[in-house]
């Protein structure tokens, strides 16, 4: 049995109340100008009193439009940085023994997500991560990040490799972008000269073991950077380089996947190392002169601290990036830390925690 509540609908009591103290401020206005004898009064004195009276209205008026505005906007941001969570949601400090941190710069003024994605799972198979790059950038692009992630959240806990985790995304992101095109020309084929029909995403997985390797797939998109500490070995401390130079797959959408892809050996991730991931907003951003942002150096001044923290590598590399395009980059740009600190300890200093991990924005 559905049951009627009587009374005023919600959204009319939120209008009377929007239009209550306006409309009181205007009945002043005219019950002032129709009443008071001031009002029809020739005299300098009583024009003033009359332009001070209707000022007051007017500044009231824009006070309470503004207030009013103001209050709609903080709602707004409410939902979107809501949504925005759902999406993107915040990392955890660490997982399965490994400090980790992301962050994300949008395009998009006003957004913190954009064409960029990313996800860390502490799954029975091993710590597996997802960085991926939509073609395009900012609000048009959340659609499929929402599709590729989805998938992966569920992928990376059900497949036992991690070859069968890319299937799945690779088959998510045809059935996504096969809705799409339906739905720009219902009825009909959308054809190869659809936009659809040329959007891709650059996809990196990468899984971590148990015992600390690392084994990887590249669909298109930047290798991550192993990043050593001031106190590795003798001859290779505070060091930034790339984990393979093997040649990628193309990019998911496109291009059909292999029918066996090959697992990509990437070395183990030793105590006091950590893996730098990127999308290629951050490489490949520009200064006024078009000069790439030298990621390389802005790691190595990044890992100068030690232990290693990776929300502090991700300020530190922000800050060199902002400083060198002066202001947003021109494309989304995401980094994800995960750093080995296990079993590192400090004599007199404890055991290092790293801080919570945090969203540049």
């Amino acid at each position: 049995m559905i049951r009627i509540k009587a009374g005023v609908p919600p959204w009319l009591r939120s209008s009377a109340r929007a239009l209550g103290l306006p409309t009181l401020w205007g009945a002043v206005a005219i019950t002032y100008k129709l009443v008071c004898p001031p009002a029809h009064d020739a005299g300098f004195g009583a024009r003033l009193v009359t332009g001070a009276v209707f000022f007051a209205v007017g500044t009231g008026l824009v006070v309470h439009v503004r207030y009013a505005l103001l209050r709609e906007v903080r709602q707004i941001r409410k939902v979107a940085a809501a949504a925005q969570n759902v999406l993107l949601r915040p990392l955890p400090p660490r997982v399965a023994g490994l400090a980790l941190a992301g962050g994300q710069l949008s395009a998009e003024r006003g957004a913190s997500v954009g064409g960029d994605l990313y996800d860390v799972l502490a799954t029975e198979h091993g710590v597996r991560i997802v960085m991926g790059d939509v073609r395009g950038h900012g609000l048009a692009a959340l659609s499929t990040v929402a599709a590729v992630l989805g998938s992966f959240r569920e992928a990376g806990h059900d497949e036992p490799e991690l070859a069968g985790v890319l299937r799945r995304l690779d088959r998510a992101l045809a059935r996504h972008l096969g809705e799409r095109a339906r739905c720009e020309r219902p009825g009909g084929d959308p054809g190869p000269d659809s936009p659809v029909a040329e959007e891709f995403v650059t996809l990196l997985l990468v899984e971590i073991r148990a015992d600390g390797g690392i084994v990887a797939l590249n669909c298109g998109h930047p290798w991550p950077y192993r990043l050593r500490s001031l106190s590795g070995p003798r001859g290779v401390r505070g060091r930034a380089f790339p984990v393979t130079e093997a040649d990628p797959l193309p990019p998911l959408g496109p291009f059909p996947l292999p029918a066996e892809p090959a697992l990509v050996p990437c070395g183990p991730l030793l105590p006091g190392e950590a893996l730098f991931l990127h999308t290629d907003g951050v490489a490949d951003a520009r200064d006024a002169r078009g000069r790439f942002f030298p990621l390389e150096i802005a790691l190595i001044e990044a890992i100068r601290s030690d232990p290693l923290a990776p929300d502090a590598v991700i300020r530190a590399v922000f800050r060199q990036l902002l400083r060198h395009t002066r202001g947003l980059p021109t494309d989304d740009a995401a980094v994800l830390v995960l750093g080995n600190d296990r079993g590192r300890t400090r004599a007199g200093r404890g055991t290092y925690l790293p801080r919570p991990a945090h969203r540049v924005v």
